[in-house]
């Protein structure tokens, strides 16, 4: 299994990190041991003094696909979720500048928030799914799916020419503008269309 994430998918925070538009998707991946375990909280590692919260709407996959054509894309997805791409900002700006590769930023042990999950037939159109991080009970992050600069299936459709998508494969489709720092003892809320998809707290 494995996570594969979007990065630079929504204008409005492509702009509030001073990065340009891409051409194409840009794809990070991260390992399986990023995921948070579930009920536990998310420490904040003593190698950054900047670590950001990017909420995103999260694909699994269910269905093994390679060079998947944009029009079935919908047919390798049952169920949406929202979770946490947390970020080593500082990290991944050091590593930027020298021409690196983030994974040290993007990908470290619990960096990836997977919340529950809702199969996409309870909604009416995944392409305009409304979803919010809260951050001690006020709203930091809050956009829609349908201001993505790639869709869903338009994703998976990408992602499939690059990497074989299997069973269990997780895609995080990119954060909204409003990303921030978190400190100790933060609450972290996410919602999607006002549904509780998970809590944890900072340590």
């Amino acid at each position: 299994m494995k996570l594969i994430c979007v990065g630079r998918n929504y204008a409005a925070h492509i702009e509030e990190l001073s990065n340009e538009v891409p051409k194409d998707p840009v794809i990070f991946l991260k390992p399986d041991t990023s995921i948070l375990l579930k009920k536990q909280p998310f420490f904040i590692p003593d190698f950054s003094d900047n670590v950001h919260y990017e909420v995103e709407v999260l694909v699994k996959i269910n269905r093994i696909g390679k060079y998947i054509d944009e029009k079935f894309a919908h047919k390798y997805y049952h169920e949406l979720g929202l979770g946490i791409d947390f970020t080593a900002r500082d990290l991944q700006s050091d590593l930027k500048s020298k021409g690196l590769p983030w994974e040290k930023a993007k990908a470290f042990d619990g960096s990836a928030v997977v919340g529950d999950w809702i199969n996409k037939s309870e909604f009416t159109n995944v392409n305009d799914l409304e979803f919010s991080l809260e951050k001690n009970g006020n709203v930091v992050q809050q956009s829609t799916t349908a201001l993505m600069l790639w869709k869903i299936d338009a994703l998976i459709a990408y992602i499939s020419k690059f990497f074989t998508l299997k069973i269990g494969d997780i895609i995080f489709t990119g954060t909204p503008s409003g990303v921030g720092k978190v400190v100790e003892n933060d609450q972290l809320v996410g919602r999607i269309q006002n549904k509780e998809m998970f809590s944890i707290t900072v340590k």
